[in-house]
């Protein structure tokens, strides 16, 4: 009871800081004009009113229609107890408690016991006329109806239609934010991959400058200005390895269009190889099994494990001998390259930049990477590439669970609509089979002519209607006749013959006295 009176609290406390002075104003301007309606001297004031009770009853509408916003389903139910509150109150209870309440629970529980309390309350036996219990329900149906039910209906569609509007804006804002946020990832992947293909390329490049700059230093027919060259162009390279690792940085390879299938494929690691012998270092070329034609994506990577290989071996091992396997399994090509430890004995080091977007690239045509230290010393890498191309998996660090989205309901405001629709189909219904029935039974001209004063009582009553007139009360019939005659009884009736020219009803009264007619008189009722 406490946490959902502290929610009330806060609910409250949100609703007055929303407030606005258009809304402030509104509500104003109905609070005034429900009033003016409802009280006298308002057109639809039911009780003429003065004075102290009437200050008495604007004080009650001054507390219902502000707490109406707070407690929309008690103030509809409680205001339908009330007898004294007229309909304009009412259809402004209803609309609001439609607007503010949410769960449809709670909306058809409250609209049932607004109408039992209606029921309840209805006064069966203050009636203007005398009329059969169906039809003074079906009245207390349509009062329901137009008065509660068709104003709960209608808010609360609005309020479903509002909440679709502002789920279909929140959507869009989110779609926007979600566009410019793949955009930036899109730059992002494409700048990495750049940075990628610099560090394949450019690093190799660099680095067998640095090598072939060491190995030429060491030529003894060189001169001390030409060594001293030499020494500045491999200080350059070694200088201008280091910087573009600071650039790049981590580098995470995305799924892409392949770089260059046409000059880096597995068939160019001969010439990587060719290459590195060229620059001084001690590398050799085994190739293995029956060749089996790949995919673009997987023989680019299957290059650029042997370049990885070659580049790492000279710079962290310079002078050990390298070993490039390209060798065709049954189900996967194996592209390996090893290397014997350093000449110099210095350790090779913690896998760098390189390896990193490397293991990406390998993963992204579907195969596996291996690294890891040899036990003589050495270093090795080995890659297992599918022949066929495979679908691109999601890296576990980047599977993020999806935003749970707020589900915009398909069929909103349909049930209110169905509602409002059934509401009027009960209305217009019932007074159409109202009215399709007779108002009243007439006397027919051939009994009339046959009934005669004299007559038994019996004998004239047996040709007179049988039935009730449930719609014709006795003052509708009779307050424009002649007085009755002394000490008789007299009972009326239509006659089934009327002329326009009359400008009223035709009736004919039948007085009885010691059980036998007396007298047998037409009048016009008149309307007016």
């Amino acid at each position: 009871m406490r946490t959902r009176a502290e929610a009330l609290v806060a609910d409250t406390l949100a609703r007055l800081k929303a407030l606005t002075p258009v809304r402030v104003i509104g509500d104003v301007i109905v609070m005034i004009a429900t009033i003016l309606l409802d009280l006298w001297p308002g057109p639809w004031a039911e009780h003429k009113t003065s004075g102290w009770a009437l200050v008495g009853f604007a004080a009650v509408y001054l507390v219902l229609l502000p707490l109406r916003h707070v407690l929309p389903a008690t103030v509809m139910i409680g205001g339908a107890a009330i007898p004294f509150l007229g309909p304009a109150l009412m259809v402004v209870l209803s609309y609001t408690a439609g607007r503010r309440i949410t769960s449809w629970v709670k909306a058809v529980v409250s609209t049932t016991l607004t109408f039992v309390v209606v029921v309840l309350a209805w006064d069966w036996d203050a009636r203007p006329i005398d009329i059969e219990p169906v039809y003074g329900m079906l009245i207390l149906i349509t009062i329901f109806g137009v008065g509660v039910a068709l104003p709960f209906l209608v808010g609360r569609y609005l309020a479903q239609r509002e909440a679709l509007v502002q789920a279909m804006q929140d959507r869009e804002a989110r779609m926007r934010i979600e566009h410019r946020m793949i955009s930036r990832q899109v730059r992002l992947r494409e700048r990495s991959r750049i940075a990628q293909d610099m560090h394949d390329s450019l690093g190799h490049r660099l680095s067998l400058i640095s090598v072939h700059a060491g190995v030429l230093a060491m030529d003894p027919s060189l001169g001390d200005k030409q060594r001293e060259a030499i020494g500045v162009l491999r200080s350059a390279a070694l200088t201008g390895m280091e910087e573009l690792r600071a650039i790049i940085g981590v580098l995470r390879a995305e799924d892409g269009p392949d770089d260059d299938p046409a000059t880096r494929t597995v068939e160019s690691i001969d010439s990587l190889v060719s290459d590195a012998r060229k620059a001084g270092v001690l590398v050799s070329l085994v190739r293995g099994g029956q060749s089996h034609p790949l995919p673009s994506r997987v023989s680019h990577a299957a290059y650029r494990v042997a370049q990885e290989g070659l580049t790492n071996a000279a710079k962290h091992s310079p002078g050990a001998a390298v070993q490039v396997t390209v060798k065709y399994e049954p189900d996967a090509l194996v592209v390996e390259v090893r290397n014997n430890p350093s000449r110099n004995g210095s350790p090779t080091g913690e896998p760098g930049v390189g390896l990193i977007g490397l293991s990406e690239r390998v993963r992204v045509a579907g195969g596996i990477l291996h690294v890891g230290a040899l036990p003589s010393g050495g270093f090795r890498i080995a890659a297992v590439l599918p022949y066929e191309e495979t679908a691109l998996p999601e890296p576990e660090d980047e599977q993020e669970e999806a935003e749970p989205r707020r589900q915009i309901r398909k069929w909103a405001g349909v049930g209110s609509i169905a509602g409002a629709s059934i509401v009027l189909t009960l209305i217009i219904g019932g007074f159409t089979v109202l009215g399709a029935q007779p108002v009243t039974e007439v006397v027919t001209q051939q009994n009339l002519d046959r009934i005669q004063e004299g007559q038994p009582e019996a004998e004239v009553m047996a040709l007179l209607p049988s039935g009730d007139e449930p719609l014709v009360g006795d003052g509708e019939r009779k307050s424009h006749a002649a007085p009755e005659p002394p000490g008789a009884r007299c009972v009326y009736h239509i006659t089934d013959e009327q002329s326009y020219r009359d400008e009223g009803t035709r009736v004919v009264r039948f007085c009885f006295r010691d059980g036998k007619l007396v007298e047998k008189k037409i009048h016009v009722q008149r309307t007016g």
